[in-house]
């Protein structure tokens, strides 16, 4: 919970003033040294790990650097390529080992805090400077805050060095502007986390952590409620990121694109956590063939990415599974396709037509959702039965007769979680059209400052703040 505490941006103002004071060419500095001290601060056990995996990987960048080079064909070409695979080899042992040991070892005591993020960081780092898309950093110093950079340790989004490198090193000017909707980011995040997410928590830890006392309905609603949960949740976390480096004049990547408005898994898959799905294209998929070898070779590579997916996320069958079924979902939805455009043409339902987007898109969040229930369910055997009873228990009627206001949430805080849910779609399209920090900037001070005023304010009234202070960030369990 350290991105909603006051201590965090406490430190975050501190260290904006000290990134501003210093000359521009030093202010890089500013943040190197904040991000080793909230590395420290959230995580010291695991400093260790995380600077030597730093070190050693660096090092190992400098001489993939080296290796590159050499006419084609020469001996000596021919010698550094195989060289360099094995220094490659090497790299993705020293970005990987600990996350295995982590997630498959006894070793949890000295987890390095956002281990599962910058572990692909580096990865696509030591790739890229493989494939001679990239050279290295040269400052061991410039590196380790590129690895470290503390907004987005925790949660990512997991950033490629040409996306962020220059930011961090360059060193910004104080501009009111991006300052102030740095602000609105950080604002919008606490609504996230805090009108939404763990509004719909209350409701999905109970009935999940209480299966099979609730059954049927109550577990439908408690899929839909935590598919919205989990998207608000690690939302919020990476809004929140975006905000906290936007007042350093760092603009970190989008990490979602409206999913649950996909028509298809694919297309699912193209706008969640945009950083991870785009990282398992390039360095898996891709190099395993990618659709370049046939249909068959194509549904093995995707089976494999999500496969890939699934452990990543943590380990036991249901994370697996959770992976593989949208592979399935995904090469099910390529071999019915034609089944289906047939359909849609007895039906009379064109491609643009509101009625087959509302169709597709409603197909899409059930086939996702029950994904959810798995991945969220405590055991694969509890989310296999979970699922069975949404269609063989028929209780309707609890969405009528008040049953769903004993889960925790009375009757005012539903109507509130909904048009927070609302609030978040409205902005979402809006979205599509222009840039709302941009229309606000644009209104009168009275006007802005009402907005200001009215967002924190409901946020402090009505947000649901879990027990004691908020509920943990969902994706920084894994």
């Amino acid at each position: 919970m350290i991105y909603v505490s006051f201590s965090y941006y406490l430190f975050v103002a501190a260290l904006a003033i000290l990134y501003y004071l210093l000359p521009l060419r030093f202010r890089w500095t500013a943040l190197l040294a904040g991000s080793l001290g909230f590395y420290c601060w959230m995580s010291p056990g695991g400093l260790p790990v995380f600077l030597g995996t730093a070190a050693l990987s660096y090092a190992l960048g400098m001489c993939l650097h080296w290796l590159q080079g050499g006419g084609r064909g020469s001996h000596e070409a021919k010698s550094k390529n195989w060289a360099g695979g094995v220094c490659l080899l090497l790299g993705l042992i020293t970005a990987f080992a600990p996350l295995l040991a982590v997630k498959w070892g006894n070793v949890s005591w000295a987890a390095p805090l956002g281990i599962s993020f910058y572990s692909l960081q580096i990865a696509a780092y030591l790739t890229d400077i493989y494939r001679g898309r990239i050279a290295p950093l040269q400052n061991p110093l410039r590196y380790l805050l590129f690895v470290s950079f503390f907004p987005q340790i925790v949660q990512g989004p997991i950033p490629r060095l040409e996306q962020l490198g220059g930011q961090l090193f360059e060193g910004h000017r104080f501009d009111e502007r991006t300052f102030t909707k740095g602000l609105h980011l950080i604002i919008w995040g606490f609504f996230l986390k805090f009108m939404i997410a763990d509004k719909a928590g209350v409701v999905v830890d109970a009935v999940f952590d209480q299966f099979p006392t609730y059954q049927g309905f109550f577990v439908l609603i408690a899929g839909v409620l935590y598919s919205i949960q989990l998207y608000a949740d690690f939302l919020a976390c990476v809004t929140l990121s975006r905000g906290a480096a936007g007042l350093f004049g760092v603009e970190l990547a989008r990490n979602f694109d409206r999913p649950y408005r996909a028509r298809s898994i694919r297309e699912f898959w193209r706008r969640w956590h945009i950083s991870l799905s785009s990282w398992l294209r390039d360095y898996v998929y891709i190099p395993l063939g990618g659709n370049r070898r046939g249909r068959i070779a194509k549904f093995i590579n995707l089976t494999v990415v999500f496969a890939v997916s699934g452990v990543w996320h943590g380990t036991g069958w249901k994370f697996l599974v959770w992976g593989l079924l949208h592979a399935f979902y995904q090469i099910a939805g390529e071999l019915t396709a034609p089944l289906k455009k047939r359909m849609y043409i007895l039906l009379r339902l064109p491609e643009d037509s509101f009625a087959r987007r509302l169709l597709q898109t409603l197909g899409t969040f059930l086939w996702v959702m029950l994904a959810w229930i798995v991945f969220r369910a405590e055991s694969l055997e509890s989310a296999l039965a979970m699922i069975r009873s949404i269609f063989t228990v028929y209780n309707p009627w609890t969405l009528f007769d008040g049953s769903l206001f004993t889960l925790g949430l009375e009757g005012k805080e539903f109507f509130i979680l909904l048009l927070s849910v609302m609030t978040l779609w409205g902005v979402e399209t809006w979205q599509e059209k222009r840039c709302i920090r941009d229309w606000i900037l644009e209104q009168h001070l009275i006007v802005r400052w009402g907005i200001y005023l009215a967002g924190i304010c409901l946020i402090w009234i009505y947000g649901t703040y879990g027990f004691g202070f908020g509920q943990d960030f969902i994706y920084g369990r894994f």
